[in-house]
């Protein structure tokens, strides 16, 4: 399923560095403006996007975009990023100039046909390295397409409020929750993982998925960095045995055939040629996957393919509907029916407009319980402004 040098690399210790920290040599460090109104990193990391970000020192995230490992920090009007390669003399990676690899302390033999590691000094640098700012410009334009950095939120946010007093009310403190814009491979299939599953579960489903499947990139303080697995990794037919191993249950056999399926009939590019067809045509294209809904088909709509309108509807966010919006779609229903699922995406489409998607992932992520202080904290200050207001109408009359 994986080839030798990948299974040495799991089983050998590395020489590790750190995860950079922005106080400790910053010139290695670099910038782009981004206002922290735009882009909250705490919010927009750990609501349940993307679930291969950790933060690894306060305020630190690290994570993996496009095969490279990232540390993220921002101040109030810049975004800051480190990047890690491991380098080598001979080829490139994505189009970059290598001069160390991940390899083995020793060279490697065969035997009875397990891979061995004869226990040598390594003869090279093997710790990962900031990129040179040769690359900054591409790095800068990989960080705008991640995070969308086009989309101005201070304009969403006041058409938002404007149309929605509820979402007026929470969005002071929950400014920044942008939606990212993930690889169709990696978000597709870690939503896949999601099914009767909650945040730190499927965080670390996905953790073991990239650790088994994927290419590792580098080892910083003792944590393995792996990027996603390819299709082809996921489609081989031992994967299911290896994943129930693993703890997936039967979300197993859906990432291996959906990975199969789409090998078989549509190809490599298929996922992403999902990005310039509708909304609905490329939801119930993702539908046909095996163990593809259409939550998780507007999970992938959203948060890959550019569908700004898609609207995710589990029964958390049907319960917002209806304790929030005195939503009447589903009301006597005991479970949320494809018809009622509808109904909820499309009462918030006509609420929000074309980003309805990105303002109910404002509002999933203010009623996380881990976020619950900052949303009461945002409550108590609107109705003391109100409050405040009350009494100056009533001085004036």
């Amino acid at each position: 399923m994986k080839n030798d040098v990948y299974t040495v690399l799991q089983s050998q210790s590395l020489i590790m560095s750190q995860h950079a920290v922005l106080s400790v040599g910053a010139k290695s460090w670099r910038s782009l403006p981004c206002l922290r109104t735009e882009l909250r990193l705490d919010l927009t990391l750990s609501c349940g996007q993307s679930f291969r970000w950790r933060e690894t020192g306060e305020g630190h995230w690290t994570g993996v975009i496009g095969g490279r490992v990232w540390t993220l920090t921002q101040t109030e009007d810049t975004l800051w990023y480190y990047t890690y390669s491991m380098q080598d003399s001979a080829g490139e990676v994505n189009g970059r100039k290598r001069r160390g690899e991940v390899r083995p302390h020793g060279p490697v033999k065969r035997t009875k046909g397990m891979i061995t590691v004869k226990e040598e000094e390594p003869t090279e640098d093997l710790e990962p390295k900031a990129m040179t700012t040769e690359y900054d410009h591409k790095e800068e334009e990989v960080l705008k397409d991640y995070f969308q950095l086009n989309v101005n939120m201070a304009e969403l946010y006041k058409q938002w409020g404007t149309a929605d007093s509820h979402f007026k009310s929470i969005a002071k403190a929950f400014t920044g929750v942008r939606v990212l814009r993930q690889d169709p491979t990696e978000c597709l299939f870690s939503f896949i993982c999601t099914s009767n599953n909650h945040i730190s579960r499927i965080q670390g489903m996905v953790e073991r998925l990239c650790n088994t499947l994927g290419a590792p990139l580098c080892q910083l303080d003792g944590t393995p960095y792996h990027d996603f697995p390819t299709l082809q990794a996921l489609a081989d037919s031992s994967v299911e045995s290896c994943l129930r191993n693993l703890g997936f249950g039967y979300r197993a056999r859906f990432l291996q055939q959906s990975a199969r399926q789409i090998m078989d009939n549509h190809g490599l590019d298929w996922l992403n040629s999902l990005r310039s067809v509708p909304y609905l045509q490329a939801r119930d294209a993702l539908r046909s996957l095996p163990g593809v809904g259409l939550k998780v088909a507007d999970c992938a709509c959203l948060m890959s393919l550019d569908k700004a309108q898609a609207v995710p509807v589990d029964t958390h966010v049907w319960q917002i509907a209806q304790r929030d919006y005195r939503c009447t779609a589903g009301k006597g229903h005991k479970s949320l029916t494809d018809k009622v699922y509808r109904d909820i995406g499309d009462f918030f489409r006509q609420l929000w407009g074309p980003y309805a998607g990105w303002a109910q992932s404002v509002l999933f992520c203010s009623d996380l319980k881990k976020f619950q202080e900052l949303k009461e904290m945002a409550v108590k200050k609107e109705k003391s402004e109100v409050k405040i207001t009350r009494k100056k109408i009533m001085k004036k009359t």
